[in-house]
């Protein structure tokens, strides 16, 4: 099983609304690192949920139940999703600003390439962010 972070902007698509419609399709991905690593997930990898710019914590965590396909809400093809389903809330969201000011999570990719929507997320990094965060 790998791991992953998924960011979504809560205005737009939020952990209640992941929770609400069960199993989601994650579209809308337009960067080509993301795509790369929408399509290196595999069936039963877990991710992340992050709330971005409102917030800015991790809320909760999905299970990846289909592996990448055409998005169909791109325009012009080329691009992926995959979808989704929750796997249960963050007892205690993790910040962003708790993400930084821990030195075991500086090499953490949400910390070094920010502005990446999709990111992986080591066996190491997943167990220290579960612990922060009450995530059994």
């Amino acid at each position: 099983m790998a791991y992953w972070l998924v960011k979504s902007e809560p205005d737009a698509f939020s952990w209640d609304q992941q929770v609400a419609h069960g199993v989601e399709p994650w579209t809308g991905v337009r960067n080509h690192q993301a795509k790369r690593n929408l399509m290196a997930m595999a069936r039963g990898d877990r991710a992340f949920f992050y709330h971005s710019n409102i917030g800015r914590e991790i809320v909760g965590v999905v299970e990846i139940v289909r592996e990448a396909y055409p998005d169909p809400t791109a325009a012009d093809g080329g691009w992926v999703c995959v979808d989704v389903r929750a796997v249960g809330p963050m007892p205690h969201p993790v910040t962003l600003a708790a993400i930084k000011a821990d030195p075991d999570l500086a090499d953490l990719a949400l910390v070094r390439q920010s502005r990446l929507s999709v990111v992986p997320v080591s066996d190491a990094h997943w167990a220290h962010l579960c612990r922060m965060g009450g995530f059994k």
